[in-house]
């Protein structure tokens, strides 16, 4: 049941590492020189195949086209992400327009996924204000966004290295993002890291003898290997010298090639007849194995762990429940029963304000939020007790969500109503409605684990004089010391745990 449930960081990670995934990037051009490089920008089209482990997983097309006052950008992407015995399918579709200097005009971006659509569509007024409208598929939301520089999006940043810069060994360029899957803003590091030739198919035909697809003709294409860093992690992709990708790779094992429609068409349809293994499943193949077991984890009271193969700098390791001594993290079951909060329902103080925000994701001043938050602890004698309420809260999240693995951006109106998820969607339902009855709750990111190994998750942690956590996904309060946290705070603060996925080692101290 529990593994069943795991998808919330690494879902996470992978759509914040996707190599054409939609980004917008702001940016200071030299506007007049750009605009006459831009000239020479061939408009065209490009299809490539994405892989994860050398299975095929979907196939994306990137189209480039020219209109009066700039350019037309459009992305469409596929996946089909095998998932603990589950397939897990999604749309992206991205359109963005752009000046003849590639300054973003306006944007549209949309997730579509079994359980529901994300969509944010923006657009840029004067130089200095981004206004995004934000539909996850209960009413539009309206953000307004301050910028220092007129935008540039991010898949034209590769193009705008390439005409504007110049694809020479060595160069870097440091852009700030405002990524609209995230709703964030971070800063890049481009860098040109290589320079090679690449030989792609560029025309494919029918073996009569086969039936088979194959490449009827390859091309040589001069190409530069370019870095995109941010948050600690790199993605890393061939480009050609007018900036279109012809390869790419993230950290995650995800990894996409150009070729030709037919052949990526055929490959994930040969993928589709392929039996799963660890080594093709999302899930499985980023979990990290236990040195030993941890059966008692119910009854223990600390648990030490040393961790190796990353840099752990930037990460939230430190404090509550968890202390950090050079590599080795110590974890320990929050001390629930004897917690003292040493305040009331609603928290009134100003210093959590934060922890008890409406987000645009968590609608925690939505009057349905406020009535299910209501309702779930209707009954309660000490219904002014934190520590009450969140245990109940903890009981009913885990009572009313049918455990599903999604693809998705959660929102906790959708999961309401849907009335299912992975640990992402019961993490943002829980911060929600605690939120809503004035319990600060925060969204904590790391590693739980399950059946001898460690799986990527999510879990709120809740204030009771200290942050303590809790698991609603595994009925949890308090969670126990096989939670190891990473990161604090929502998507654009998750996606860092992607720099551990492959890299990250953990010992269980006996």
């Amino acid at each position: 049941m529990k593994r069943r449930v795991l998808a919330a960081g690494i879902v996470g990670a992978w759509f914040a590492t996707l190599g054409l995934q939609v980004r917008r990037e702001v940016f200071q051009p030299e506007l007049a020189r750009l605009e006459e490089a831009a000239l020479f920008l061939s408009p065209g089209v490009n299809f490539y195949t994405l892989e994860m482990d050398d299975r095929s997983v979907g196939l994306a097309t990137s189209r480039l086209d020219t209109v009066p006052d700039g350019f037309v950008l459009e992305d469409f992407m596929t996946l089909e992400l095998p998932a603990l015995g589950q397939t897990g399918r999604a749309v992206v579709r991205t359109e963005v327009k752009v000046s003849k200097a590639l300054v973003m005009q306006e944007f549209a971006f949309s997730l579509d996924s079994d359980v529901g659509k994300y969509q944010v569509e923006g657009r840029v007024e004067g130089d200095s204000i981004l206004t995004v409208d934000l539909d996850s598929g209960t009413g539009v939301e309206t953000l307004v966004h301050r910028l220092e520089a007129p935008p540039v999006f991010a898949a034209m940043v590769p193009i705008r290295v390439a005409i504007g810069d110049g694809l020479e060994v060595g160069k870097r360029v440091r852009v700030p993002v405002f990524d609209p899957s995230t709703l964030s803003n971070r800063t890049v590091d481009v860098e040109v890291l290589a320079h090679d030739t690449l030989v792609v198919a560029d025309s494919a035909s029918i073996d009569e003898s086969t039936g088979r697809w194959e490449p009827a003709r390859y091309d040589s294409i001069p190409v530069w290997r370019i870095g995109e860093t941010f948050g600690g992690l790199t993605i890393e992709s061939w480009i050609d010298e007018d900036g279109r990708v012809i390869s790419a790779e993230s950290p995650v094992g995800f990894s996409m090639r150009k070729t030709e429609y037919e052949l990526a068409r055929q490959s994930q349809e040969d993928s589709r007849l392929v039996d799963g293994g660890p080594e093709g499943d999302v899930i499985l193949s980023t979990a990290i194995q236990s040195s030993v077991p941890l059966d008692d984890l119910e009854t223990r009271q600390e648990v030490r762990y040393v961790l190796r193969g990353v840099d752990l700098t930037g990460f939230d390791l430190d404090g509550g429940r968890q202390e950090l001594r050079g590599d080795t993290l110590i974890v320990r079951r929050d001390p629930w029963e004897a917690a003292d909060p040493g305040y009331e329902l609603p928290y009134g103080r100003m210093d959590l304000r934060e922890a008890l925000a409406a987000e645009p994701l968590i609608q925690s001043d939505d009057p349905r939020i406020q009535a299910r938050a209501r309702s779930a602890v209707s009954g309660i004698f000490r219904r002014r007790d934190p520590k009450v309420v969140a245990e109940r809260l903890t009981g009913h999240v885990y009572n009313a969500l049918e455990k599903k693995i999604t693809f998705s951006v959660p929102s906790a109106i959708h999961v309401l109503e849907a009335g299912e998820g992975d640990c992402n969607e019961h993490t943002v339902f829980y911060v929600a409605l605690a939120r809503s009855l004035g319990l600060p709750t925060r969204t904590a990111v790391g590693l739980a684990y399950v059946d001898g190994a460690f799986y990527y998750h999510a879990w709120p942690e809740v204030w009771m004089g200290d942050w303590m956590a809790v698991d609603p996904t595994f009925g949890q309060s308090p969670a126990d010391a096989g939670h190891i946290r990473f990161v604090v705070g929502g998507l654009a603060q998750q996606v860092e745990i992607a720099r551990l996925i492959g890299r990250l080692e953990i010992e269980v101290l006996e």
